[in-house]
């Protein structure tokens, strides 16, 4: 069984967009802290599949006081829930990257999805495209050099 932890821009993106796919293609469980769970459900008014994805509180309150001083809630949450259940983290956020990654936490990013479904077949190049650019159109930014990686 493949599981995940998941920050919320991901989610909302591709909720938004009606391509969950992207993610059920690869893992099976998404575990998400209660953070990340308001985020979605009281904040952008979107309802979650209960048998999909999972809401779990986190243990490490002094990691998460930490990391309040410079990243929000719902990333604060995603990066102790990750670390505590050993698993890998979806999250787009650059400061909150670099910090998981510091903590030892394997991440990956709504592109490396993308990029994951097409590699593995599931995504035909076309369909990739789409998703990306519908993406964009709902505000998912992308830095230039992943979009366009001649500059």
């Amino acid at each position: 069984m493949n599981l995940i932890i998941s920050d919320s821009t991901t989610i909302i993106t591709l909720l938004n967009i009606g391509r969950l796919d992207v993610l059920k293609n690869i893992f099976s469980l998404v575990y998400i802290p209660q953070k990340v769970y308001e985020e979605i459900v009281i904040d952008e008014q979107i309802v979650l599949a209960e048998d999909y994805f999972i809401v779990k509180e986190i243990n490490d309150n002094k990691l998460y006081k930490l990391l309040s001083k410079s990243l929000d809630a719902g990333e604060c949450e995603a990066i102790v829930l990750a670390k505590e259940m050993e698993l890998s983290l979806i999250i787009d956020e650059k400061k909150g990257r670099k910090i998981a990654t510091n903590l030892g936490i394997n991440i990956f990013g709504f592109i490396g999805l993308l990029i994951l479904n097409y590699k593995n077949g599931l995504l035909r190049r076309e369909d990739t495209l789409d998703v990306f650019y519908k993406a964009k159109e709902q505000g998912f930014r992308v830095g230039i050099r992943l979009e366009n990686p001649n500059c």
